[in-house]
């Protein structure tokens, strides 16, 4: 283990090149708090990398699993998790006493929203309480979540300094580079996406580069902790808005006769001056759907409105009602029947396709709409077999997905494909339902065979 740096006399400014060179030569031990869908794909990219990591989380579960080899992500294989561990590059711990262990101490914890669409730093606070508590001379600490700018300056700082009696900037150090993780997404993992660095010192800044550079192609460091906390927020903002652009399109050019997404990718056929974004049931994920409001809430401060993402937000929202709608319209005309009573196949739990990953899903407030209008309702997910517990939605736990076969299927009325998963026979789904709602243009490939079954929304 390095011995930690207790010189008292010494600063970051005379401390910053010795940790320059042992990042450079993978001497630095990498603290990552959070083992979920950010913190375990980075404590993969640095272990790959030949740097040690000590994962920090509350939970029993992931830690003793982890040890043991085995993942409980999907896109993170057992093999990948095993061969961190077996090289003695990676332990996972719930010993949060072990904080003074690492050089680098890299947050990567839920922010969500509370019950008033307010930012809830909850775990943030709680972790830098934690690490302040054992903070030493010589080490950085790095906010990979997603927040408002001013988080790491005024949350942050004040609690790492009061606690610990040290003084940012001189005897240790905050960075701020924000997440980029997408889930599923085969192009792009950890170490091949550009990091963003800031900090608000060149000392803390240059510390903060050196630990990135040893996993990712480029970093990019920007001139404070602000700006790199704003450059999350506007990567999601910039997506928030044109989705929820989309999806006001897609009812518009419903009314019209339209197919909205003959349109789009008719129009990203032009090389320049545009980017395709589809419409869909809903936002999902742990990015899109809150994120943009921790920009809303900050701006209130400067009394300045943030119009653009409150339509947004408004608009996504209402897409579940919206398809729920078309639901209803087809039950009446094309079999005389109301939602209630209906039996309804819900295709697709996770919030994205190809991932097990459920957080913000529409397909929640598609499954809830539909049972307190009285429907009957199954979901189908190959990627979750079991619902696991969500703190939104606590009476799904436990549900299991459905067969997924010609005698099964027969028994529905009708189909809502919510998540575009590829291993989904949706021909098998069309020959035995009498129509199915496509909000994600699953069943494009089919328009032909099946066309009068499929309802776009």
């Amino acid at each position: 283990m390095n011995a930690p740096i207790t010189a008292e006399f010494e600063t970051l400014d005379t401390l910053t090149p010795d940790f320059e060179r042992r990042a450079e030569s993978r001497d630095l031990i990498i603290g990552v708090i959070g083992l979920g869908y950010v913190g375990l794909p980075l404590a993969q990219a640095f272990c790959r990398q030949n740097t040690r990591v000590i994962g920090f989380d509350v939970s029993e579960f992931k830690v003793e699993k982890l040890n043991a080899g085995k993942s409980y992500i999907k896109h993170i294989s057992d093999d990948s998790v095993g061969g961190m561990v077996e090289t003695g590059r990676f332990e996972a711990t719930t010993d949060f006493d072990r904080l003074a262990e690492p050089d680098a101490l890299l947050i990567a914890v839920p922010t969500p929203l509370n019950a008033h669409r307010d930012p809830d730093l909850d775990y943030v606070i709680k972790s830098t309480e934690a690490i302040a508590k054992r903070l030493r001379r010589g080490q950085i600490v790095i906010l990979e979540s997603t927040t408002y700018p001013g988080t790491s300056d005024e949350v942050m700082k004040p609690i790492l300094e009061k606690l610990s009696g040290l003084v940012a900037g001189r005897d240790f150090g905050i960075a701020y580079s924000p997440e980029r993780e997408d889930p599923g997404n085969p192009q792009f993992e950890t170490s091949t996406i550009p990091k963003v660095v800031g900090a608000d010192t060149d000392a803390e800044k240059r510390m903060a580069v050196a630990v990135y550079k040893t996993i990712v192609p480029q970093v990019v460091p920007v001139r404070d902790l602000r700006t790199a906390e704003a450059v999350k927020l506007t990567e999601n903002i910039y997506r928030a808005v044109n989705i929820g652009l989309v999806n006001e399109l897609k009812m518009v050019y419903e009314a019209m006769g339209i197919d909205v997404w003959e349109v789009i990718n008719a129009a990203a056929t032009k090389p320049f001056g545009f980017h395709a974004f589809y419409p869909g049931p809903g936002l999902g994920g742990h990015c899109i759907p809150i994120d943009p409001f921790y920009l809303s809430w900050k701006a209130r401060e400067y009394g300045l409105p943030t119009r653009y993402i409150e339509l947004s937000g408004e608009i996504n929202s209402k897409m579940p009602e919206y398809v729920i709608n078309k639901l209803a319209e087809e039950l009446s005309t094309r079999l005389e029947k109301a939602i209630k009573g209906s039996r309804i196949l819900l295709v697709g739990l996770a919030y994205k396709k190809n991932v097990d990953d459920m957080r913000e899903s529409p397909s929640l407030n598609l499954l809830e709409i539909l049972e307190e209008r009285g429907a009957k309702v199954d979901y189908y997910d190959p990627y979750i077999p079991v619902v696991p517990f969500d703190p939104d939605h606590p009476q799904y736990e436990g549900r299991t997905s459905t067969a997924w076969d010609s005698d099964s299927l027969s028994k529905y009325d009708a189909a809502i494909v919510a998540t575009d998963h590829d291993r989904v026979d949706y021909a098998m789904v069309l020959k035995a339902v009498p129509f199915v709602i496509d909000t994600r243009n699953a069943t494009a490939m089919l328009q032909g065979e099946y066309g009068d079954k499929i309802i776009k929304a």
